[in-house]
C-alpha cells in the first residue's frame, strides 16, 4: 500500500460556520494526491439544556456524524489543522479544553516536527480572528509544531471588494452578530488554499514526492 500523508482537521463549532470551514479545509487538503484527511470535532463542555435554549442543539445536528475526536490519535497525524471559534479573543472552552489535555503528548515529544496550522471564526469583522490564531500559535509551539499559516501567494486575502475573513495567519469566517452570515466563496476558498498548502508542506515534511 502506498503511504499516504496523514491531516487531520480537528475543530469545535457551535452553529456550523467553523464545521463548514473545517470541510473546506479537508476539501482542499484531499486535493493533493497521496494526501488522507480526516475532519473531528472536540468534545462539547456546555450542557445540553444551554444548547438546547441557544438553538445549538439543533445547529449541531448537521455535523453529528463526524466523530468526536480524542487526544491521543493527534500523533498519528502529520498535520494538524484546528479551527475554532473567537472567544474574547482567544480561543474558546471547549478548544482550550483539548489542547489542554496533551500533555501526555508534550512529555513524549509526540508532536514535535509536524505541520500545524489554525482557522477560525468570529461574530464581527473585527472580532479577534488574528489574535485567536495567533494565540492559538503559542500552544502549538510549545507542543514543537511547524506552523503554517496563508502566505499571499493566496490571492483572495487581498480583496477589498467585499467583507472577508482570512489573513496570513489562517483562514477565517465572519458569522455576523446573530450569526445569519455563511462563510463566503472567498473565505471557502481561502479555506481551501490553507488545507491544500497545509498538505502540501506535511508531504515534503514525511518525505513524500
Amino acid at each position: 500500500m502506498t503511504e499516504k500523508a496523514k491531516v487531520q482537521v480537528v475543530f469545535y463549532s457551535m452553529y456550523g460556520h467553523i464545521y463548514r470551514m473545517a470541510e473546506a479545509i479537508a476539501e482542499g487538503a484531499r486535493s493533493v494526491p497521496g494526501v488522507e484527511a480526516s475532519m473531528f470535532q472536540v468534545p462539547e463542555l456546555d450542557p445540553a439544556d444551554a444548547l438546547e435554549r441557544s438553538g445549538a442543539a439543533t445547529a449541531k445536528e448537521a455535523f453529528a456524524h463526524v466523530p468526536v475526536a480524542k487526544v491521543e490519535q493527534l500523533g498519528e497525524a502529520d498535520a494538524i489543522i484546528f479551527g475554532t471559534p473567537t472567544r474574547y479573543g482567544n480561543m474558546c472552552a471547549q478548544m482550550r479544553s483539548f489542547m489542554d489535555q496533551t500533555g501526555g503528548l508534550w512529555m513524549t515529544n509526540a508532536l514535535v516536527g509536524k505541520v500545524g496550522s489554525v482557522f477560525a471564526s468570529t461574530a464581527t469583522q473585527h472580532g479577534g480572528q488574528e489574535t485567536t490564531i495567533t494565540s492559538f500559535h503559542l500552544t502549538l509551539l510549545h507542543l514543537g509544531m511547524v506552523i503554517v499559516g496563508v502566505p499571499y501567494s493566496e490571492q483572495r486575502q487581498m480583496t477589498v471588494g467585499e467583507i472577508t475573513g482570512g489573513s496570513p495567519y489562517g483562514a477565517s469566517t465572519i458569522a455576523g452578530g446573530d450569526g445569519s452570515r455563511w462563510p463566503s466563496e472567498n473565505e471557502l476558498g481561502i479555506a481551501r488554499f490553507q488545507g491544500r498548502h497545509v498538505a502540501e508542506i506535511a508531504k515534503k515534511l514525511i518525505g513524500l514526492q
